[in-house]
């Protein structure tokens, strides 16, 4: 019989990205249920990791319940059964990141002294080799039609257009624009700056492009809100279309991006991450390094990088002609 689990807040839950404990981690304690959160909300801080790896744990001990199996008796061959099948109904990247996060929480308890080894750890993922990235870009003469067709007669589209520019100049994810402060906008001696949050808590730093600049300068004047350092730089709006002090979702970015898309007769594939990969592009076709793009976008690795170099993905017809058959 499981132990008494009742010691266990229903925020702590909320908080791990679990919407229940697993039976299995039920049945194996409550020191083992505690330490099963604590690998969500004290080792995992980025909310979406968190909710990812929380799904795909989640999703594996229900498989290994279902099975009958206790947590004590999970060994290598039960975990490649369970990669090997996960193959048949998801891609090999999210088969991966279902492994890895089954991996980590097992270290996890390994340290917190719940089980005496990792069963995860020799159990290797399908192989999966990206040399081009899928991202939708946009050619230069498309963002700058996008950026063009915004009307900036009122403040949504001075506010959108600021965005817009400021993902296309600095490569910035969504994530770190919409939780952009109006003081990470900011003067460095006579030129100005971005003060991007980017993930694992890293700060990075862009000047501002004179394009992003001026479209910056025009949304925070109509805007009025220069002086309010601390708020939200990016609000969404209420039912009377004014600026409230709550900051855009990430999801509102997304349809506004939908939105102006097919305003300006632009593929609906047009997504968040379409100017980080356009923003490459157009840097390096304009003789930019691989090494300085990587530093603007906050890669870790130029690999990464060159996923968004779209540069050579234009096959001529005189090429294909040379296929001499």
């Amino acid at each position: 019989m499981p132990q008494d689990l009742t010691t266990i807040p229903s925020r702590q839950l909320a908080r791990s990205g679990l919407d229940r404990l697993p039976a299995l981690v039920a049945r194996a304690g409550e020191r083992a249920a505690w330490r099963f959160l604590e690998f969500f909300t004290a080792n995992i801080r980025n909310k979406n990791t968190r909710a990812a790896y929380a799904q795909a744990c989640t999703r594996f001990f229900d498989w290994c319940d279902e099975r009958g199996l206790e947590l004590q008796q999970l060994q290598p061959v039960i975990v490649a059964s369970y990669i090997e099948g996960l193959q048949n109904s998801l891609a090999a990247p999210s088969v991966k990141q279902h492994l890895a996060a089954i991996r980590m929480l097992f270290d996890w308890l390994i340290l917190g002294q719940i089980i005496p080894m990792n069963p995860a750890a020799a159990v290797r993922g399908p192989k999966h080799v990206v040399k081009r990235g899928k991202t939708p870009v946009l050619k230069a003469d498309e963002a700058r039609l996008l950026l063009n067709s915004i009307n900036t007669d009122n403040i949504i589209g001075l506010r959108d257009r600021a965005l817009l520019g400021l993902m296309c100049y600095t490569f910035a994810r969504v994530s770190a624009v919409v939780h952009m402060r109006v003081e990470d906008y900011y003067q460095n001696g006579k030129r100005w700056w971005f003060r991007l949050h980017e993930k694992g808590g890293k700060r990075h730093e862009v000047p501002a492009h004179h394009n992003a600049e001026a479209y910056m300068d025009a949304y925070l004047d109509a805007a009025g809100i220069w002086e309010e350092t601390k708020g939200s730089l990016f609000r969404s709006v209420d039912k009377h279309r004014k600026l409230t002090l709550n900051p855009m979702h990430r999801n509102d970015v997304l349809r506004m991006i939908k939105r102006r898309s097919e305003e300006a007769a632009l593929p609906s594939s047009t997504c968040c991450h379409t100017f980080r990969a356009t923003g490459i592009t157009a840097y390096l076709e304009n003789g930019g390094t691989i090494e300085n793009a990587q530093a603007i976008a906050a890669h870790e690795s130029p690999r990464t990088t060159k996923l968004y170099d779209r540069t050579n993905d234009d096959i001529t017809l005189d090429e294909v002609e040379r296929i001499a058959i």
